[in-house]
């Protein structure tokens, strides 16, 4: 089963929550939390979703290596400059799905284009 959605004139959140929501299997007739599905879910024209000027510069990503020293914090612009939108709705995908063994199962299933 494929599920496919448009990104253009969007915000991340709506895409991430709709994007998750089907990775989990919750519009499956055969929805279980313990099981996932393995349907996949493609987020198309990531490069045209609606993001302000002030998102862009206030939203804050924070990472910790582990080491002394290690938090690292970069701004969403700064983000998208390194990695590109593809990993900025990845990322936002990633933290809507359940904290359990199935998350990386689950963002598997999960293409992002641009």
């Amino acid at each position: 089963m494929k599920h496919t959605i448009d990104a253009q004139g969007k915000k991340i959140g709506r895409i991430a929550s709709q994007a998750a929501a089907a990775l989990m299997g919750k519009n499956s007739v055969s929805f279980a939390k313990n099981v996932a599905i393995p349907g996949i879910v493609e987020v198309i024209n990531v490069s045209r979703a609606d993001i302000t000027a002030r998102k862009r510069e206030g939203d804050v990503y924070v990472t910790y290596t582990g080491f002394r020293g290690g938090l690292k914090s970069e701004t969403l612009a700064e983000l998208i400059n390194r990695r590109g939108m593809t990993e900025v709705f990845r990322r936002a995908i990633y933290r809507m799905l359940p904290k359990n063994k199935l998350r990386d199962i689950r963002i598997q299933n999960l293409t992002i284009k641009e």
